[in-house]
């Protein structure tokens, strides 16, 4: 299986390794490395991890809302611009810089399979710009292990309910293997974080840096899982508590 690397502080692919998910280990003394996996040969559209420039959200006294950043989804991105990040989980945690507001716009995310059928999901936004994270719902169907999934991000203006901005990529649920298991079950916080990262889990990995960034603001698990894959414009940015799907 090829691996693509990102290791801080380059957002390259530093080397192509044949390995197996039961030998890759993480070793603590060393940066944080996120190995990335190959992306389904099948793949579609490649996707889009940041908006290019927002179309405009009209405010009360019709002047355009402005934003210092992009929306974008915090994930991985590939030399072809493709947008892919696996999971473990049966309903996964998506992350995501959002710079509009409650006040004038609304979210919306969609997941669609292989078959093209869709769950469409609304979600307010935050009252400050920030960090949000947007979790499946749990009972709603979980997502099949190695079934390829196509998400969309999308912002809408409160005023004339338009897409202002939308980011979009794929996930795909992988299943753990006993030896990464139980390595993850005896594995302190941080290791956790960085044997996540060592086996290409990314959702995961930046699911347990965000919970350790909310316990131990000085850890600097969050930023260098960002920086390795070339967002560290993001990795000071607020987390801000808000934001379900429904």
């Amino acid at each position: 299986m090829t691996t693509y690397l990102y290791k801080i502080p380059l957002f390259v692919a530093i080397s192509l390794i044949f390995f197996s998910y039961t030998q890759v280990s993480a070793q603590p003394n060393q940066s944080l490395i996120f190995a990335a996996p190959p992306p389904p040969v099948d793949i579609g559209e490649p996707g889009k991890r940041a908006e290019a420039g927002s179309r405009g959200c009209e405010q009360a006294n019709n002047q355009p809302l402005a934003a210092a950043k992009q929306l974008t989804a915090l994930v991985p991105v590939y030399s072809s611009e493709l947008v892919f990040a696996t999971t473990i989980a049966e309903h996964p945690r998506f992350w995501f810089y959002v710079p509009y507001l409650s006040s004038f716009a609304d979210g919306e995310f969609v997941l669609e399979d292989d078959a093209q059928n869709q769950l469409i999901y609304k979600t307010s936004l935050p009252n400050t710009p920030g960090v949000i994270s947007l979790s499946l719902p749990s009972n709603t169907k979980p997502l099949e292990i190695d079934k390829q999934y196509r998400w969309y991000f999308n912002i809408y203006c409160k005023s004339d309910r338009q897409i202002i901005a939308n980011v979009e990529g794929y996930v795909k649920r992988q299943q753990l293997n006993l030896s990464l298991k139980t390595q993850l079950k005896k594995a302190a916080p941080t290791k956790r974080i960085r044997l996540y990262a060592a086996n290409g889990i990314w959702y995961e990995a930046l699911n347990a840096a965000g919970e350790l960034r909310r316990t131990n603001p000085q850890d600097p698990s969050w930023a260098m899982l960002l920086q390795a894959i070339g967002l560290n414009d993001f990795a000071t940015q607020p987390n801000v508590e808000c934001c379900t799907l429904k």
